[in-house]
């Protein structure tokens, strides 16, 4: 029987589709294009999240209820929101939005969610995809749309996060702090500073995915150098309730800016968000929870296209970096 993860990486469309019937009339996000302002009122806010499997959930507050609890998702574009909670709060809902997925594009709706809380202060109201909270696993999903202009700040031993203005000092410092340098793609960060087994490899930071994600082109390289163990079949599930399947490996050497992780689990698949992004044709991974949480702290700067690590003391460092091999 293949195990089955839970992954929460999706997109807004950027009309690359279209749409699915001629009876269906169909309206598209649109792409991140740059970065809005940078907040400088907004005040640090530590807020404690829960382990739903290996993500996080924050409490986010909007329209005047909650607090609800979502996922925090690096590698979305766009929030989301469960069908519960749109209809326990009687917010209005757009037909015909497409969003790309996991596995693929999906006709979804989305609804309007106003003065959203991640902090003390309100953000804008936001459009949000409007999904099956079954499938995300939680009350809905924070996305780029509201950390983009911001910092998300992940301490893993005191297990809290922080939402900051990107001028907030960074925390992520000290001798022991790793700056790792990125560029923003679909609203996405991605580092191309990275090797997979001496293989140069395109690294896409997504803290909604459960385990870390490679693309068929890594997997040939690879396995042409017999640089990965295989293992068993697995099945991936996406917000919409999709379903691929893929093969998970163990890779045995993964450097990011310098940074090497040891016997990395990795599922190799034909995911949509590959063809997305325009990386099908060069190896790729999606980075997933299991291989972020092997450090101490992670920052994700989105503002400043920076992506901070802070290695543990060398007493847990093996136990941290033998956890990210673990399905």
């Amino acid at each position: 029987m293949a195990m089955r993860y839970r992954l929460l990486a999706f997109a807004a469309a950027a009309g690359i589709a279209g749409p699915l019937s001629a009876q269906t009339a169909t309206t598209t996000f649109d792409s991140i294009a740059g970065v809005p302002a940078i907040d400088k009122t907004t005040q640090t806010e530590d807020v404690r999240f829960k382990s739903r499997d290996s993500r996080m959930t924050v409490p986010v507050r909007f329209s005047g209820a909650g607090p609800y609890q979502f996922i925090v998702d690096t590698g979305a574009d766009r929030s989301a929101i469960s069908y519960d909670l749109v209809a326990k709060l009687n917010l209005r809902t757009q037909e015909g939005t497409q969003l790309h997925s996991l596995a693929g594009i999906s006709n979804v709706k989305t609804a309007r969610i106003s003065d959203v809380r991640l902090t003390r202060s309100p953000e804008k109201s936001i459009d949000a995809a409007v999904l099956n909270g079954s499938y995300m696993g939680a009350d809905g999903i924070v996305g780029v749309d509201l950390l983009r202009s911001q910092r998300v700040q992940f301490d893993f031993e005191k297990q809290t996060m922080s939402i900051v203005p990107a001028t907030t000092p960074e925390f992520v410092r000290g001798p022991d702090a790793i700056v790792i340098l990125a560029r923003r793609k679909n609203g996405r960060l991605i580092v191309t500073d990275a090797i997979a087994n001496d293989q140069p490899v395109t690294v896409v930071l997504d803290t909604g995915s459960e385990v870390s994600i490679g693309n068929r082109a890594l997997r040939a390289k690879l396995l042409r150098k017999n640089l990965v163990d295989v293992a068993n079949e697995v099945e991936l599930e996406s917000v919409t309730g999709q379903k691929i399947l893929g093969e998970y490996m163990i890779v045995r050497k993964l450097e990011i800016g310098g940074i090497s992780l040891t016997n990395l689990a990795i599922v190799f698949a034909d995911a949509h968000t590959f063809d997305q992004l325009k990386l099908n044709n060069q190896p790729s991974l999606l980075l997933g929870m299991n291989a972020i949480r092997a450090f101490k702290k992670v920052s994700i700067d989105f503002a400043n296209k920076k992506f901070r690590v802070m290695l543990p003391e060398q007493s847990s460092l093996d136990v941290r970096f033998a956890a990210a091999g673990q399905p």
